[in-house]
């Protein structure tokens, strides 16, 4: 295998006044950066690295050969994509600030609240206390996907998700569907989805991917080292952060190549999916990178085992305080769509967070006075 370039953001900065504008606004969003490395390596070893502002990174990428700055100059291109609102039903959702995506588990073993929300009753009251809270989207799930989950047959998961996708509509909710079952995401979406949110990034079911072209609504493509029943088998990784890039570069690719419309593909690193302590770390600090893929953004650390790993092995419903640190270090990155489980106190920590952003973005006090 040959060389790859990537352009890494390096160095984030409240707003691009702070630095005399020679920063770049990361995917739309209320991100900035500063400085950013232009690496060259292959599976084994990096060959080259550039560290720059935006004003040195043309002359840069110019050195390269010319495959890889052809490739390069799309990344940094990416890197500042403006992304559409996504259509959902009768709702729009901006992408120009982080946006909250509540989780709605039907099931009886997911791995933080597994049983809660799968009677009917209890599941309807909980998706209207998160659309109350501010979630923008509600992502709807009928299979358990932890590690050692037993397998769900297609006809129980829709089953589970036909009617919580039935009564988010009726509370006119932008609903997403959490599956990797082309005859589920059909049914859920001819029940009022909207979305569909594919752990195996289409790979799963060969059908899934004729469903979205035919219906149209955007998908997420996750990244899971596993392709067949078990998406967590298939480590280890070269360098982590290289290799879940390149798989959602292909995997984009792929979806387009059939006829997935581009601005409808948003990207998921898969945080916990087959993935160690260390990975995930590595991923989280590299998010700012995925934006050279020209997508949007999803993050769904929520709850996940790395923070019980990280705070005296705490059970999933007492990771909140982690899944808060984890959502704001995505928004800091210019993620666009947070999955979570904690809605209303997400939401409120992207309020202060945007807050803080605001007045960055409009604090003039470092500028001469004339």
């Amino acid at each position: 295998m040959g060389d790859s370039v990537y352009l890494h953001p390096l160095t984030l900065v409240s707003g691009p006044q702070a630095v005399e504008g020679d920063a770049l606004r990361l995917g739309g969003s209320m991100s900035y950066a500063r400085e950013f490395a232009l690496v060259v390596r292959n599976r084994t070893e990096v060959h080259s690295r550039f560290v720059g502002t935006p004003a040195q990174i043309a002359a840069a990428i110019a050195r390269l050969p010319t495959n890889l700055a052809e490739d390069a100059t799309r990344q940094w291109v990416n890197l500042g994509k403006i992304h559409s609102p996504l259509q959902l039903g009768s709702r729009t959702v901006r992408l120009d600030q982080p946006q909250v995506m509540g989780i709605l588990n039907v099931t009886p073993d997911s791995f933080s609240d597994g049983g809660q929300h799968d009677a009917m009753e209890a599941g309807r009251a909980h998706a209207a206390a998160m659309l109350e809270a501010g979630a923008a989207i509600i992502d709807i799930g009928g299979e358990s996907t932890r590690p050692g989950a037993a397998a769900t047959f297609e006809d129980e998961e829709i089953r589970r998700v036909v009617p919580a996708v039935e009564y988010c509509a009726s509370m006119g909710a932008a609903i997403s569907v959490d599956t990797r079952r082309a005859g589920v995401l059909s049914a859920a979406l001819g029940a009022g989805a909207h979305m569909a949110n594919d752990v195996s990034a289409l790979r799963y079911d060969p059908r899934s991917i004729e469903v979205v072209t035919q219906s149209g609504c955007p998908v997420v493509l996750m990244h899971a080292p596993g392709a067949g029943e078990d998406l967590h088998k298939g480590a280890p990784y070269d360098d982590v952060v290289s290799d879940v890039f390149d798989f959602l570069k292909e995997a984009r690719d792929k979806a387009i190549a059939a006829g997935v419309a581009e601005e409808r593909i948003i990207l998921d690193p898969g945080i916990g999916f087959g993935k160690s302590l260390a990975e995930n770390l590595a991923l989280l600090n590299a998010l700012p990178l995925f934006h050279a893929l020209g997508s949007p953004l999803m993050l769904g650390a929520s709850r996940k085992r790395m923070i019980g790993a990280l705070s005296a092995e705490e059970e999933a419903d007492r990771r909140l305080a982690g899944s808060i640190a984890l959502a704001v270090k995505g928004m800091e990155a210019g993620v666009h769509l947070l999955r979570v489980h904690d809605v209303a106190e997400t939401v409120q920590a992207r309020n202060v967070w945007r807050g803080m952003r605001d007045a960055a973005l409009t604090d003039f006090s470092t500028l001469p006075a004339l």
